[in-house]
């Protein structure tokens, strides 16, 4: 199996607003091995039930990876994605293959 190259939104706070709220730029840093995936019938359902939002594909995440994937925005294909809720991971040792984490994401825009 084969990961892609994808693009991940990092966010930086750059300023704040009138009210006092943070301003942030999101600039793209490219995040390679990622694997995509259609998200099974389970989480689908349990996704939409929970957060009334509904599951485009799954990212399998290389392990080792420490950028933040919650509250972001991924691209490939040509097309934004955000992500949906905290990264699912399990103890890294314990994974059999190249990818430990696993983040669902939507269609954005």
């Amino acid at each position: 199996m084969k990961g892609m190259t994808i693009e991940l939104g990092v966010k930086t706070e750059v300023g704040v607003d009138p009210f006092d709220k943070p301003i942030y730029e999101t600039n793209y840093i490219e995040v390679e091995d990622v694997l995509i995936g259609q998200p099974s019938s389970e989480d689908l359902i349990s996704t939409l039930d929970l957060t009334g939002k509904r599951i485009a594909y799954v990212l399998g995440i290389p392990k080792g990876d420490n950028h933040v994937w919650e509250d972001t925005t991924v691209r490939f294909w040509g097309k934004t994605f955000r992500t949906i809720g905290y990264p699912e991971t399990g103890i890294q040792e314990n994974i059999p293959l190249r990818w430990g984490k696993n983040v669902k994401v939507e269609a954005y825009g």
